[in-house]
C-alpha cells in the first residue's frame, strides 16, 4: 500500500517511474540513431550494436524513427550512436537533441552521419533528390565539427581503397595505447569545412591516384559541445570498413569517451569475445550431408569455445586436456579402435558427450558405445525416418537441461525403432506415427555423462532459440556448469 502511495503522486505530476530497471547496471546506455540513409544502415547498425556490446560496457537500444524523439526519451541514455543520413528530424527532435548534448551526453556520429542535415545540395544530389531543398540545421554541424561544400573544392571521396590511418594525437584518451596507424578499406572523405575548435585525432594521406587530393585529410576528430562531447569519423562506409579492428576499437572508445570523458576500454575488442573460462568443445562431423547452419548454433556464444575437427582426424590424439565436452554431429558406422580408446579415454574421466540428431547412429559395432554410454542407436538396417514435418515436442521433468522449457513447435525430421537401453533418464518426448515417444534423454550410466538430442536435422531447427538453448544447456551441464 505504501508503494501504491509513493507513486500515484508521482504519475499525477507527470513525473516518469525511474528507468534503471529497464538497462543493465553500471553500463553506458547507448541509443543508436538510425532508419534513413545513403549507405546500407540495415548491415551497419546490426555491427555498430554489436562492437559495443561485444566491448563489454554498453547497454545498446536502436531507434529507427528519429523524428518523434524528445527530450524524455533521451534522457536515460548517455550517448547517442548517429548513423543516419536522411531528412531532417522534427524541430522538437533536433532541439532535444542539441540540449542533450551540451548538457553533458555524448554523440557519436558515423561516415555519412557528417551531412545529412547540412548542406542539402551535395545531400539531395548523392541520394538522387536533385532539386530537393530542405533549410540546414546548421547547429548539427556546429556539434559534429564539421559541415560538406557543394563548391570547389567539393567535400567528397575519391575510389575506395586501402590505406593507412595514423593516430596524429597518440594522448587522447580514445587514442592513447593504441598502435600509431591501422589498414582500413574504405571511403575517405576529403575536403571537409572544418569547424573550429576541433580537435583531430586521426588523418589519412588521400592519393592522387585514387582521385584523392593529394593532402593528408582529417577523418577522425573530437568536438566539445556545451558540456558535452562529440566524437566524429568518416569512417565505416559498410560492414566490411567497419570489421577492420581500427574501425572497431576507435569506434568503442570513442563512444565511451563521449559518454564518460574517459577511456577504460582496451587496445583490442574481440568481436567473438569468450569468457575466461569459456567451455572447451570438440565438434565432430562427417559421414552425413549436413546444412552449414549447423555451426550458426554456436555463434555468438561467450560461454562456449568451439573447435570443430572431423572425421577420420578427430579423435586422432589423446583429448582430454584439450577439451571439456565433445559434440558429435557425424554419422560413423566404425572408427580405428585407437580413435575409439582416445574417446573413451576422454568419457572415463568424467567428461561429457552430447550427441545430436544423426550422430545416433554413430559405432554401430562398438557395444559400449552405444549400450552403456547414450543408451541408444538408430540401426541403420532396422530404423527409419520421415523428412520435413511440423512437430510438438514436449521437455519433462526437472532436469537442468529442460527445467522451465515450454513445449515447442519444431520443423524437422523424425526417427523411429530406435533402441533405448533401459535407465535412460527422458528429456524430451513427441507424440507423432513416425517417431518413438522420447526424443531426449541422459545415458543410462551414472558413471559416464552423455546427453542425446534426437532433433537438429536442418536450418529449421538449428535457428530455433528453444534448440539453441536446449544444446547450450547440455553442452553446459556435461561440462559440470549447469
Amino acid at each position: 500500500m505504501k508503494l501504491v502511495l509513493f507513486l500515484l503522486p508521482a504519475l499525477a505530476m507527470g513525473q516518469v517511474v525511474p528507468d534503471a530497471p529497464y538497462f543493465e547496471k553500471g553500463k553506458i546506455r547507448a541509443l543508436i540513431v538510425t532508419g534513413r540513409n545513403n549507405h546500407d544502415w540495415r548491415a551497419t547498425t546490426p555491427f555498430l550494436r554489436q562492437a559495443l556490446e561485444a566491448a563489454g560496457r554498453f547497454d545498446v537500444r536502436v531507434t529507427e524513427e528519429p523524428m518523434g524523439m524528445g527530450a524524455e526519451s533521451l534522457r536515460p541514455y548517455d550517448v547517442l550512436v548517429v548513423n543516419y543520413c536522411g531528412p531532417r528530424w522534427s524541430a522538437v527532435t533536433e532541439k532535444a537533441v542539441e540540449e542533450f548534448v551540451r548538457a553533458g551526453k555524448g554523440l557519436v556520429a558515423i561516415h555519412a552521419a557528417s551531412y545529412p542535415f547540412g548542406d542539402v545540395e551535395v545531400l539531395s544530389e548523392r541520394m538522387g533528390r536533385t532539386g530537393v531543398f530542405e533549410k540546414p540545421w546548421t547547429e548539427w554541424a556546429r556539434m559534429v565539427g564539421a559541415r560538406w561544400g557543394a563548391g570547389e573544392p567539393k567535400t567528397g571521396h575519391g575510389a575506395r581503397h586501402a590505406y593507412t590511418v595514423k593516430w596524429k594525437n597518440g594522448a587522447h584518451p580514445v587514442a592513447r595505447g593504441l598502435a600509431p596507424q591501422f589498414l582500413i578499406s574504405d571511403e575517405l572523405y576529403h575536403n571537409f569545412r572544418l569547424e573550429p575548435g576541433i580537435e583531430v585525432l586521426a588523418t589519412a594521406y588521400d592519393a592522387p591516384d585514387k582521385r584523392g587530393t593529394g593532402k593528408e585529410e582529417p577523418l577522425v576528430w573530437t568536438v566539445n559541445y556545451g558540456k558535452g562531447r562529440v566524437f566524429h569519423t568518416a569512417l565505416g562506409h559498410d560492414v566490411a570498413a567497419m570489421q577492420s579492428p581500427g574501425f572497431v576499437v576507435s569506434y568503442a572508445r570513442g563512444a565511451e569517451w563521449a559518454a564518460r570523458n574517459a577511456v577504460s576500454l582496451p587496445a583490442e575488442i574481440d568481436l567473438d569475445a569468450k569468457e575466461k573460462d569459456a567451455v572447451r568443445v570438440l565438434v565432430a562431423t562427417g559421414g552425413h550431408s549436413h546444412e552449414a547452419s549447423f555451426y550458426s548454433l554456436f555463434e555468438g556464444n561467450r560461454r562456449l569455445r568451439v573447435t570443430v575437427d572431423p572425421h577420420p582426424a578427430a579423435f586422432r590424439r589423446d583429448i582430454r586436456k584439450a577439451y571439456d565436452v565433445v559434440v558429435l554431429y557425424d554419422l560413423m558406422a566404425t572408427m580405428p579402435e585407437e580413435h575409439k580408446a582416445n574417446l573413451q579415454a576422454f568419457v572415463e574421466i568424467g567428461k561429457g558427450v552430447v550427441v545430436l540428431h544423426h550422430a545416433l547412429a554413430d559405432f554401430a559395432d562398438w557395444e559400449w558405445w552405444w549400450k552403456e554410454v547414450t543408451g541408444g542407436l538408430y540401426d541403420l538396417k532396422k530404423s527409419g525416418f520421415q523428412h520435413d514435418l511440423e512437430l510438438v515436442v514436449k521437455p519433462v521433468g526437472t532436469h537442468p537441461i529442460v527445467k522451465g522449457l515450454p513445449e515447442m513447435r519444431i520443423y524437422d525430421e523424425t526417427y523411429i525403432r530406435v533402441w533405448q537401453a533401459e535407465g535412460i533418464e527422458p528429456l524430451l518426448t513427441l507424440d507423432h506415427a513416425t517417431s518413438d515417444r522420447v526424443v531426449g534423454w541422459i545415458g543410462p550410466s551414472k558413471a559416464w555423462k552423455a546427453v542425446v538430442l534426437q532433433p537438429g536435422h536442418g536450418r529449421e531447427a538449428h535457428q530455433s532459440p528453444w534448440y539453441r538453448t536446449l544444446v547450450e544447456r547440455a553442452i553446459l551441464w556435461c561440462a559440470g556448469r549447469l
